[in-house]
This record gives structure tokens, sequence and C-alpha cells, in this order.
């Protein structure tokens, strides 16, 4: 039996595997009428970026540019030397191809204002998720968010135009450097998948149209923060044992994430007597992370309510986040909403 090569889209239209992400981008741009191809655009420098920083990760151990630079960023985290080196790249991706007014970024301490008022987007990024496992060869990731601005064009920059929630997202995707590079993005039209082929320098798309599982057998947590964990969290994980889930945490959310995201399963990072509010922030994790989710079909929460639905109130701020498989994320939260009826009682 042949494999159909042409995959249609939520409109009908079918693209063919193993077309470039930049004709892919092209064909796509009758989505956005008012965008007059400057989001296009704005994909397209992510994407250079991202191959920049696949190029840098690939000959760290050669250059000497694994392992920390000896500071913090702003959430008191290290950074490791490629942590500065994607922000880089990534910063000068987005400041000159002139379609973004301001960036929010993992690793600067406020917004940074490219005093391009006639820009129309505003970008939060992660430049590079995970990259304390650089030195130990385990996948990493970027993750990146992308709003349009609020105020007018040509007025400065305003706080309504970087605290958006994660509803008012226009694209948001990631790029996963692994055993090969893959860069997934949703502009809210399904998500899809474009695998980096080096010899050639270009990004095809492999992963047409992805749907998550409803359900699925795996479970990623740090299970070594056990007795910290949120009320329920703990209940919900045993019956992922009882069920014999098996037990994937790879400690790289864009790999996790990516990993449940084809195969079905469920990454938790709840809440914890360290942590009360979360680990992983919102306006660069969580919200570009729930978008893709939600139009693969899956689901991402706090716990208590959408992760797109809430209305940042700060820069870095945090939240917990149960993402994956639909089914599993309503569980983990009956569980949590179990826990907290019985403390009441």
């Amino acid at each position: 039996m042949k494999i159909n090569p042409y995959q249609p889209d939520q409109s009908g239209m079918a693209y063919s595997v193993g077309t470039t992400l930049d004709r892919f981008i092209k064909l796509k741009q009758s989505d956005f009428p008012f965008a007059s191809g400057e989001l296009s655009q704005l994909l397209r420098d992510i994407a250079l970026a991202a191959k920049i920083v696949n190029r840098e990760t690939n000959r760290a151990g050669l250059a000497n540019i694994g392992g920390a630079f000896g500071q913090t960023n702003v959430q008191g985290e290290e950074q490791q030397k490629l942590d500065v080196i994607a922000n880089i790249r990534f910063m000068r991706a987005l400041s000159k191809g002139g379609e973004v007014c301001a960036i929010v970024s993992e690793e600067e301490d406020a917004v940074v204002d490219l005093q391009n008022n006639s820009g129309k987007y505003v970008v939060a990024i992660d430049p590079l998720d995970g990259s304390s496992n650089i030195d130990v060869n385990i996948s990493i990731g970027t993750i990146f968010s992308i709003y349009r601005r609020k105020t007018p064009i040509g007025s400065p920059i305003q706080q309504e135009d970087i605290m958006q929630p994660g509803s008012e997202q226009v694209a948001a995707g990631y790029v996963l450097y692994g055993s090969s590079t893959m860069l997934v993005y949703t502009t809210g039209f399904g998500v899809n998948g474009f695998t980096y082929e080096t010899s050639l320098g270009e990004f095809f798309l492999s992963h047409p149209q992805i749907q998550a599982p409803t359900s699925g057998t795996i479970y990623s947590i740090n299970e070594g923060l056990e007795k910290d964990w949120q009320d329920g969290i703990k209940s919900y994980v045993d019956q992922c044992k009882e069920n014999r889930f098996a037990a994937r945490y790879i400690g790289s959310l864009v790999a996790d994430f990516h990993r449940n995201l084809l195969k079905g399963g469920i990454y938790l990072y709840p809440a914890t007597k360290k942590n009360p509010t979360g680990k992983l922030r919102l306006l660069y994790e969580a919200n570009a992370l729930a978008f893709i989710a939600e139009q693969a079909g899956a689901k991402a929460s706090d716990g208590k309510r959408r992760i797109l639905d809430i209305v940042p109130e700060s820069l870095h701020q945090r939240t917990p986040l149960l993402i994956g498989s639909a089914e599993l994320v309503d569980e983990a939260m009956h569980h949590i909403q179990l826990a907290k009826e019985q403390a009441t009682i």
C-alpha cells in the first residue's frame, strides 16, 4: 500500500512532506491577511537564528563553549556559556529583522525595547532551555511566543503590549536540538514540525498537522521532589504507577514535552514547598507550549485553570505546569481538586 505524502491542513489544503519551511510559510501567508508578510518574515528570522544555535550546540565540545559562564540570570540560575550565545543570536536576528518592537528573554532582567516603534510584534523567548544538559549531550531547546502589540503602530511600547495572556499569542513554537534538530510551531491553524537537513541548510516539513494522543502511558516529573509536591500530585503519580505507566523525565522541558506530544503522556512541574508558585516561567515557557498543546488537541493547566487564561503580573512570573494528553491532564486536575476538598473537611 502506498503512503500518501500529502497531508491536508485544517483548510483542506495539502502540503507535501518535504516542503521547505520557507516555502511552507509563504504558502500559509494567506492565513494572516492583516500581517502583510511581517509575521512570515519573523518566523524566518527565528528559523535562521535556530540554525546558528544548532551549529554552536553541535560544536560546543570542540569550541570550549560548554559549561558555566560564571554569572547568574534574573532567576538566580547559573548561566551557561551557550545560554549567553543563544541569547545574543536570537536578539540579533529579532532586532535586525525589523518586525519586532520588544523582546522578553529569560536571560534579560527587563524588557528589551528595540526602539522600533513601527514593529508590530512582541517576542517572548527562552533562548536555550535545558542548557545545563549540554555537557552530557542531552537534548535542549528554544521556546518562543509571538504577540501582536496592543498600542498603535508608531507609538512607544507600553506595559499592555508585554503583559498579555497566552490566549493572545499569534504564533508560538520551539526548536529541539537533539539527535536531529526540529522546529515545531503553530500560528493557530494546527501544529507542524520541520526537521533540519544540515547538508542543505534547510528545515523540511516532516510532521504535518501534529495531533497529540488523547491519552498515553508516560508521565514526566522530577520524583526527587516528591516530599515537596502540592497536594494531589502524589496520589496521581501513584495512580500512574499502578497503571504501569512509564516514567520518562529528561530534565529538559522541550524534550519531555516533545516526546509526550507525539507519543501521548503528561509532563508535570507542580508547585512545591520551595516554589509555591511553580518554577517554570509563564511568558516564555508555559504559554508557548500551552498554545502548541491546545492546537494539537492536548491540554495545559496550572492545576486550577487553563494556562492560556492567566493574565501575567510580572515579567518573569512563574507557574505550575501540567501539560500533555487531554485525558491525563484532566485526571491530574481531578486529583488536585479532591485533595483540596479533603483538606477543607
